[in-house]
């Protein structure tokens, strides 16, 4: 594995579950890079995340549709999640 979690694209469900793998391994290596270490502020950072994810897309100038998501929307909550206060 040599990617990371910042980097790595997800394309389907199969590259999802490497992705959340890679998640892992990441907060195990680098806690120091992450904002929501517990539980259950990582659960209400990605609910937070969730509701805000369009304004990211929106901000980007990326054609990305959050009320019609797929694989790859989900890995981007999960790594906003990572850092969202």
């Amino acid at each position: 594995m040599n990617d990371t979690v910042n980097d790595f694209k997800v394309t389907d469900r199969q590259t999802f579950i490497k992705f959340l793998d890679l998640l892992r391994k990441d907060f195990l290596d680098n806690p120091e890079n992450w904002e929501n270490k517990t539980l259950p502020d990582f659960l209400e950072a990605l609910s937070a995340y969730t509701k805000d994810v369009q304004g990211y897309y929106d901000n980007m100038k990326l054609d990305i549709k959050a009320d019609k998501p797929d694989w790859s929307t989900f890995a981007d909550i999960f790594k906003g999640a990572k850092i969202y206060e």
